[in-house]
């Protein structure tokens, strides 16, 4: 399915479903932070996805992370909630939707990196190594250290 991201755009589609996503900020012993290379944009975020009915935050972040980078962690507490009512996405199928997102801090417990069908490439980052990475629009929200808006 086509999607089409939308930033501040006047005349952007009108969002018609506001869907609640969960995603993991995974950091391991030596400080590296998991990241995966979406698919559909082509640009590096934390793993994070769409929350299934009966599921909890937590169950959904972990889930997400597992299926979209191979690890499995542990939450060792909330990094935030996010929502930006001028980001919107698009589907081809008619949903034009406007995220929610809470994002967990983990550990990672087991697992290894791997492609997936939603992942091109997962890998560990240090800090310093963020800069030099197409980092999806989101993650500067997130305040990833060393991250281009880590500063602010």
């Amino acid at each position: 399915m086509g999607r089409v991201e939308y930033w501040n755009v006047p005349d952007a589609p009108k969002a018609n479903t506001l869907v609640p996503a969960c995603g993991m900020l995974a950091v391991d012993d030596q400080g590296a932070i998991l990241l995966q290379c979406r698919r559909d944009t082509g640009q590096w975020a934390l793993p994070m996805g769409k929350m299934e009915i009966g599921e909890t935050p937590t169950e959904c972040a972990i889930r997400e992370t597992l299926e979209e980078a191979g690890v499995e962690v542990e939450v060792t507490g909330l990094l935030g909630v996010y929502s930006d009512p001028g980001h919107i996405i698009a589907y081809s199928d008619g949903e034009v939707r406007q995220e929610y997102e809470v994002t967990l801090l983990a550990r990672p417990v087991g697992g290894a990196c791997a492609p997936n069908d939603e992942a091109s490439h997962v890998g560990w980052f240090r800090p310093g190594e963020l800069a030099g990475l197409d980092l999806h629009p989101t993650m500067p929200d997130r305040r990833l250290p060393g991250g281009p808006d880590a500063s602010h």
